[in-house]
């Protein structure tokens, strides 16, 4: 999986989340994914299946995350908005200091069986 580290001088800076952002007016959540990941990581990806939303409060309010399972198929991700990506597995996962928001999406995430390749 992809983690990202969240810049200095924002909420939560240092800690890592999956990337991703907040659905503007028209867009479902699927459609916001797509555009954030392209501003964010210069990428293009396929959107799979949904995951549990999670709704999480902060200081300045609940945000609400709409995981979902995705996949990379054009461009090579590019931190344009982080200070770091790395992908993941669960073992390293595990070692990095996560955004509390995305600690129910990990969870869900180990929690599901190993994905299979068919090549």
């Amino acid at each position: 999986m992809l983690a990202a580290q969240r810049p200095p001088g924002k909420a939560q800076a240092g800690r890592w989340e999956f990337p991703g952002g907040k659905i503007e007016a028209g867009e479902t959540a699927a459609t916001a994914l797509i555009r954030e990941i392209r501003e964010e990581l210069g990428c293009d990806l396929r959107v799979g299946a949904p995951l549990t939303p999670v709704d999480h409060p902060y200081p300045g309010g609940v945000i609400r995350l709409h995981p979902f399972l995705a996949e990379i198929i054009a461009g090579q991700p590019e931190p344009h908005e982080h200070t770091a990506l790395r992908w993941v597995d669960s073992k390293t996962a595990a070692t990095l200091e996560w955004a509390p928001a995305d600690l129910p999406v990990l969870a869900e995430l180990w929690s599901r069986p190993a994905p299979t390749r068919n090549n």
